[in-house]
């Protein structure tokens, strides 16, 4: 269902450090996940509950805990990751962010994707250089449809 996606797209607040993903089960939404505001959690629920067709929703994104230990860790994650030359073409702070970083407790992981394995391998590396950070675990996907749709390519 397209439209669940385009909802949760355009909610305020949700970025990088959010990840919201969703399941189908008929006219059943079920929702999962983790964002840094409790409001993005209800807020997640609220539109895609207004979208035809959905009977119910069920919601089992988890609110992230606030903590500035993993506020910082989020912040020297992004920098680390997209400062890399070849990683700034996805630094991208709303909602469409192609990778998203969501960090719990000390422990990172990455979401989302990358149009290149290349890309994905130096993800990593610099996630797991972080500072403070007890694992950091690669769940990025290789796009390469969305690499080329995007015009992302390997620098000579």
């Amino acid at each position: 269902m397209k439209s669940v996606r385009k909802e949760i797209l355009r909610l305020p607040f949700y970025g990088p450090f959010d990840w919201i993903t969703f399941g189908l089960d008929g006219a059943k939404v079920m929702l999962d996940g983790f964002v840094l505001r409790p409001t993005l959690k209800t807020d997640s629920e609220r539109v895609v509950k207004k979208i035809e067709g959905v009977e119910s929703v069920t919601n089992n994104i988890e609110v992230l805990p606030v903590g500035s230990m993993d506020d910082q860790i989020r912040m020297q994650m992004w920098r680390a990751v997209m400062g890399h030359p070849a990683m700034t073409r996805y630094a991208i702070r709303g909602p469409n962010s192609p990778v998203h970083i969501i960090v719990k407790n000390g422990n990172a992981t990455l979401e989302g994707f990358v149009g290149l394995e290349s890309d994905k391998t130096i993800t990593g590396i610099k996630a797991n250089g972080v500072p403070g950070v007890f694992k950091a675990t690669n769940n990025l996907r290789v796009d390469e449809s969305q690499a080329k749709k995007k015009k992302v390519r390997d620098k000579v």
